[in-house]
């Protein structure tokens, strides 16, 4: 039996070039003996798909030359071209130089970037790295090592590498530093300049192994030196300018003799709002109250004064994250933990303690 179209023919008698078909869904799925909403989802979401069905549908897309659409060339080369990024929050600046700094690097590679936030919690974070992984993704970035213990086994089974930043792992690839170690040198800092009294105020440290660290530093430095931070001194807020502004009132309320002569704070945003409650309390920086932030925000140079601060190579994480994620796409594992050294870069808001 003639299954071919009628031939349809001009007004003046000849016969039209003939044009093929291109294959669609139900072609992939007759010739690899699968539903179309198996081949749907074998496109869409691989990891939900028996490698042997999955194969099956490449093979079959493969030799009808079904590769149409981003997902089905993903499934014909095991490649998308595309990798995802998760980073805590949107609003620290940190974060957005490291993921801009990513960006670029993949995409002088000719890969796309899919990012997301998390805010900090692990259930939102592992509803992106699913919505991530559904999409084919090569490769991801997280920040830190703190995330839901079932995100690393769903990676893996969807052959999809991980690269953790911004703090250091003897498991993972990382590129990251030693949180700890970055204030405790700054707290060392202040001891050696007098500073007997210090205070330290941070971010969240719940789902997050880069606060709690940094809390850490101030409190060996102390200890090396015979002295104990107050817990009265030992802060924890939320993000942002405001929550430095609430805690210089919690430090500040006690009488002058206890309150801490010297803050380090977990990032610039909350100095910043320390800076700008002292100048409404008519507190001197740095004559009367030393301030130390953290990642050396574009506004730090430009403060009055300006603010000493823990500077953190963003652009470096981001770029080197970017070539070890590639690397590990293209199974080249090369070194697997990658140190960026932070620096106490000293401006205007460090003084030896007052006398007065």
């Amino acid at each position: 039996m003639n299954t071919d179209h009628p031939v349809q023919r001009n007004s003046r008698g000849s016969t039209p070039e003939r044009r093929t078909r291109l294959p669609v869904a139900q072609d992939v799925a007759r010739l690899a003996g699968v539903s179309i909403a198996t081949v749907s989802r074998a496109l869409n979401e691989p990891e939900k798909v028996r490698p042997a069905t999955r194969d099956a549908v490449m093979k079959a897309a493969e030799e009808l030359g079904f590769v149409l659409n981003s997902a089905a060339r993903a499934l014909s080369t095991r490649r998308s071209s595309t990798v995802g990024v998760i980073v805590p929050s949107y609003g620290n600046e940190v974060f957005v130089r490291a993921l801009s700094s990513f960006q670029r690097t993949m995409r002088a590679a000719n890969y796309q970037v899919l990012a997301a936030s998390s805010e900090y919690n692990l259930a939102t974070e592992m509803q992106e790295v699913s919505f991530l992984l559904q999409r084919g993704i090569d490769g991801l970035m997280l920040v830190g090592g703190i995330h839901d213990p079932n995100l690393y086994a769903r990676a893996e089974r969807s052959q999809v590498p991980i690269v953790q930043s911004f703090s250091l792992s003897d498991r993972q690839h990382c590129v990251g530093f030693d949180n700890r170690e970055a204030t405790l040198r700054a707290a060392n800092y202040l001891l050696d300049l007098g500073h007997k009294r210090l205070a330290v105020v941070t971010g969240t440290r719940e789902n997050n192994d880069r606060a709690g660290p940094r809390a850490e530093g101030v409190r060996l430095a102390m200890a090396e030196r015979g002295l104990s931070l107050d817990p009265a001194h030992d802060l924890t807020v939320s993000a942002g300018i405001v929550a430095g502004r609430d805690a210089f009132g919690q430090l500040m309320s006690g009488p002058k003799e206890q309150r801490p002569t010297a803050i380090i704070c977990g990032t610039d945003e909350i100095a910043l709002g320390i800076m700008s409650e002292a100048s409404k309390k008519g507190v001197d920086i740095p004559r009367s109250l030393s301030v130390i932030g953290f990642n050396d925000s574009s506004f730090s140079a430009v403060l009055s004064p300006p603010l000493t601060t823990i500077r953190v190579d963003a652009d470096e994480i981001g770029r080197t994250s970017a070539i070890a994620l590639l690397n590990l796409i293209g199974d080249r594992t090369m070194v697997q933990v990658t140190r960026v050294t932070p620096e106490l870069v000293l401006r205007g808001t460090v003084a030896p303690p007052d006398k007065l």
